[in-house]
């Protein structure tokens, strides 16, 4: 079955408004011939500009994070029905830096996962191991684990607006990279979970992205591997010239 790709650019905590806005009228021109789906996740203040600046584009906009509640005394969180209102198509979930620097649980990445598919968001759920359970050699178990949480509750119908991003945390800003062997092995690893918990028809449309240094030197073998649909892009996703060539990987 042939899936289309989602490339999504992580911006993480980079770019104002402005800046947002000019980098996504000069990305316009690198998706023009591209069958892709191209993603930029900005941060929230961003999020206005970068939807104005992508209107009647190819581009699609989301936020790097949400809270799992309509409303609340919650200070500085941004709700799933202030993303939609303000324009924002799909929405990060469960990062590895939400884990580890603001204690994200495989709990509250279900409990925004559900929240998500409700509203109409695309959740880009992630997932990935730490080099320490790498050598263990727990990530198969540990990574099938984290998938069957955050897609607990989620319908076989919801399935079709879930991307799972597979990162391995010791590859995320270190400039390692999984082997694409490696990389496409745990994405085949991913789509079994969907099998085994869905259907073959789910699993074989699920989009399964691999995120962690991906750039313009590695991407087309990335890419290429049977279970890799795309990719969560970091750093360089924040350099116009770079994340043209990784849009542009089949060229």
């Amino acid at each position: 079955m042939s899936r289309k790709k989602v490339i999504a650019g992580n911006w993480k905590m980079n770019k104002t408004p402005k800046e947002a806005s000019a980098f996504i009228k000069e990305l316009v021109a690198s998706v023009k011939d591209v069958k892709d789906i191209v993603v930029c996740a900005v941060p929230y203040v961003a999020v206005d500009s970068a939807v104005k600046a992508s209107r009647r584009t190819r581009i699609k906009i989301a936020a790097q994070n949400m809270h799992a509640l309509e409303n609340g005394a919650y200070t500085g969180e941004v709700s799933a029905e202030m993303l939609v209102d303000a324009g924002v198509s799909y929405v990060i979930i469960g990062h590895s830096e939400r884990r580890q620097y603001y204690n994200e649980t495989d709990e509250t990445v279900n409990q925004k996962v559900l929240k998500a598919l409700s509203v109409g968001l695309k959740p880009i759920v992630c997932v990935g191991e730490s080099l320490e359970q790498r050598e263990m050699g727990v990530t198969e178990d540990f990574v099938s684990y984290q998938v069957k949480y955050a897609l607990k509750g989620v319908s076989e119908e919801d399935m079709k607006n879930v991307i799972i991003a597979y990162e391995p945390i010791w590859a995320i800003g270190t400039g390692k990279t999984a082997t694409s062997e490696q990389a496409n092995e745990i994405c085949a690893l991913i789509r079994r979970v969907v099998l085994n918990l869905y259907s073959r028809r789910t699993a074989n449309r699920v989009i399964i992205q691999y995120g962690g240094s991906v750039n313009s030197k590695n991407v087309k073998e990335l890419f290429s591997m049977s279970d890799i649909d795309g990719g969560l892009v970091g750093g360089a996703s924040l350099k116009i010239d770079e994340f043209d060539k990784i849009i542009n990987y089949n060229l």
